[in-house]
């Protein structure tokens, strides 16, 4: 999956702008050359959260480490056997059943995982919007198949936390090396360096290298 593909299903999309997005986009022009040039090339786009934390976390798992299309693929399926893609749907149709939707073995382990702590309440999904960044990582990566990157792609799409800094992702490597290294590597203290300049509003400017490589973002 292209890492900078937004995650989740079709029926719990936040199409508010965030709270943060018109101060942070003003910010980040005032004190960043490329980002003066690239934020108005989308005009009112903006990052579309997705409100089910459930759902959020299972698209990122279905997504993980193939391409955009594959991933859709699967997700549609699994949407079909799962049409509210809740815990108890997920239990119920079992593993044979969400293999059949085009998961590997490992990935239908991780997705009844998910689904397994949500059921029995081992995570505390509805204190993370109470939560700092970090704290809320440090529970999510406790379920199998979720790291850090899915962990954070969650804290920007679900929970809408404005400064978050997804260094495992190779979209914002990448936006990163085309936009302000005329396409040579980049490494991580490239990224942070970098970075400093977009602090308190590291997910807008990383949404923003995101669309400059994809200019439609998939919901």
């Amino acid at each position: 999956m292209a890492l900078h593909k937004d995650t989740a299903g079709t029926t719990s999309l936040i199409l508010e702008v965030p709270p943060y997005w018109e101060e942070a986009k003003a910010e980040l022009m005032k004190r960043d050359r490329i980002m003066k040039k690239l934020i108005p090339q989308f005009g009112d786009l903006h990052l579309v959260g997705h409100g089910d934390p459930f759902t959020t976390l299972a698209r990122s798992v279905v997504g993980q480490q193939v391409t955009a299309r594959a991933a859709d693929a699967a997700w549609n399926k699994l949407l079909i056997v799962c049409p509210k893609i809740t815990p108890a749907q997920v239990i119920k149709a079992g593993a044979e059943q969400l293999s059949a939707c085009g998961l590997s073995k490992r990935k239908t382990e991780y997705i009844l995982d998910l689904a397994d702590h949500f059921k029995a309440k081992r995570v505390h999904a509805n204190q993370w919007d109470q939560m700092e960044d970090e704290a809320v990582i440090a529970e999510l990566v406790q379920i199998r198949g979720i790291g850090r990157w899915t962990a954070e792609m969650f804290l920007i799409f679900n929970l809408l936390r404005p400064n978050v800094l997804p260094l495992d992702d190779p979209g914002l490597i990448q936006g990163i090396s085309q936009n302000y290294f005329s396409g040579e590597p980049v490494s991580r203290s490239d990224a942070r360096e970098v970075s400093a300049n977009w602090e308190p509003w590291r997910t807008v400017a990383t949404w923003y290298l995101w669309r400059s490589l994809d200019p439609v973002p998939v919901e």
